[in-house]
């Protein structure tokens, strides 16, 4: 195992630590450090930039060779984080304890140390692993926004009051969607210099506004959660087969969640975010795929394409059919037909 000890704050300084301990050198631009692992440590690189106010973020998108082990014990109160794992497994535990925790993907945890105590965080061999740290100086952060924090949890109000870390803090859970599209649009964006700076900043107040909504959302029962966790994607796309697989079935959009697991709010929220269609919208544009189809290529008739594919009535269907493409059923196959015998001639 290589382990890196990193004894200095802020961003800056912790970069130079881990750059020295790998024996290269981390480069510069506009504030953002970054530096790309040596061969024969493994593959990848690890960013890293501060901003006014306390807040800052690391990015770790690793490959390595050995397991690693950063060693965050720096002697002075700790940034408090908020670690996000996008790819791989991560492991932490606070410096004065043996506790670890597993943080896996599309896991996030929130953590703080106590007194001058650090933090461990440990990196598999052979996996690669992809790591966004969102990390704030409780201190420098609440003289930056001068505001009182009355209106947020009052388990995140004792957190960020904690300015001299008197207690330690975890708690983990899984990130929501809107959280991941943060991420992603943070690794595709290409622009440079001040550019970046700005963007990265935004982000990171984003990624903290949206992590302390999801935070106060996690403490709801788990069936009244509303906010759509990256790791219930597979519940989205498994709604998305059932509606494909029995278009001619009427379930509401409450019979659908349930079926799946989730609530109806949530299942909304991912068709949202992923089709920008409602639920119903989806069905009415899968329905009519399927109208279509049926109607070029079979010789049913416009009744029975009705019955098969779940619309009240004939009429029904011919009125959402010219919503969608301008004329009546019967009529788009009749031209249908003209334009495939006038091929032939």
């Amino acid at each position: 195992m290589i382990t890196i000890e990193v004894n200095s704050l802020p961003i800056a300084e912790v970069m130079s630590d881990i750059s020295e301990a790998f024996n290269t050198k981390a480069q510069e631009n506009c504030g953002e450090y970054y530096l790309d692992l040596p061969k024969d440590i493994g593959e990848g690189y690890i960013r890293g930039i501060s901003f006014d106010g306390g807040l800052g973020i690391m990015q770790y998108d690793c490959l390595f060779k050995q397991d690693v082990e950063f060693c965050f014990t720096v002697n002075e109160v700790h940034p408090l984080k908020f670690l996000y794992c996008l790819e791989g497994k991560l492991r932490h535990r606070f410096e004065n304890s043996d506790e670890d925790h597993n943080i896996a993907q599309y896991q996030e945890a929130i953590v703080a140390s106590d007194f001058l105590n650090g933090h461990i965080l440990s990196f598999d061999a052979g996996s690669r692993t992809v790591i966004n740290s969102l990390e704030i100086s409780r201190k420098e952060f609440q003289k930056k926004i001068q505001c009182n924090l009355v209106t947020m949890n009052e388990t995140l109000q004792d957190l960020f009051n904690d300015t001299d870390a008197s207690k330690s803090f975890y708690h983990d859970g899984f990130y929501s969607l809107k959280l991941a599209d943060l991420f992603r649009e943070m690794q595709s964006f290409e622009n440079k210099d001040f550019l970046r700076k700005l963007f990265l900043e935004g982000k990171a107040y984003q990624m903290l506004t949206k992590q302390i909504l999801q935070f106060e959302d996690d403490l709801s029962e788990i069936g009244n959660r509303s906010i759509l966790r990256r790791s219930e994607i597979a519940q989205i796309e498994k709604a998305v087969q059932l509606i494909k697989g029995r278009l001619y079935q009427s379930d509401t959009v409450e019979a659908i969640a349930q079926e799946v697991g989730l609530n109806a709010n949530k299942l909304q929220e991912g068709f949202q975010n992923l089709y920008g269609l409602t639920v119903n919208r989806f069905i009415q544009k899968e329905r009519l795929n399927l109208i279509k189809d049926l109607i070029l290529n079979t010789n049913y008739s416009i009744s029975e394409i009705s019955d098969m594919t779940g619309i009240s009535s004939k009429s029904y269907l011919s009125k959402i059919f010219r919503e969608e493409y301008g004329t009546s059923p019967s009529e788009y196959r009749k031209h249908f037909v003209e334009s495939l015998l006038n091929r032939k001639k």
